[in-house]
């Protein structure tokens, strides 16, 4: 079991296991998004990520120079096109603009990697 803070990164060999109930969330730039970095490859740059948005907070527009890939695990997040509920999935593309927030809160599985 990985007793530290830090996110895991690919095993040489066999399995690697991380208590995210041990983990802190750590702030983010924008009040309110709140994460707990579980996987970071740098050399590939995927990233999978827990996710925790406090009711009533807003991202405006932006981007991501990643593939992102977005699970609904609890409460629910609207976004330029509409709203994603707990059990329901989205990807989007590199580049493609978006806004995130959520009324009542919300808790996701973010998974980032390279695309193309």
């Amino acid at each position: 079991m990985n007793e530290t803070n830090a996110p895991l990164t690919p095993p040489n060999m066999g399995s690697l296991y991380l208590n995210s109930h041990a983990l802190e969330w750590e702030s983010t730039e924008l009040e309110g998004f709140w994460v707990k970095k579980l996987y970071e490859n740098p050399d590939n740059g995927e990233k999978t990520w827990l996710m925790k948005m406090d009711p009533g907070t807003y991202c405006g527009p932006h981007t991501h120079d990643e593939f992102e890939q977005i699970y609904v695990l609890q409460g629910s997040m609207e976004d330029h096109n509409g709203t994603i509920k707990a059990g329901e999935f989205v990807c989007r593309a590199p580049g493609d603009s978006h806004t995130a927030t959520t009324s009542d809160g919300a808790l996701v599985l973010l998974f980032f990697s390279r695309y193309r």
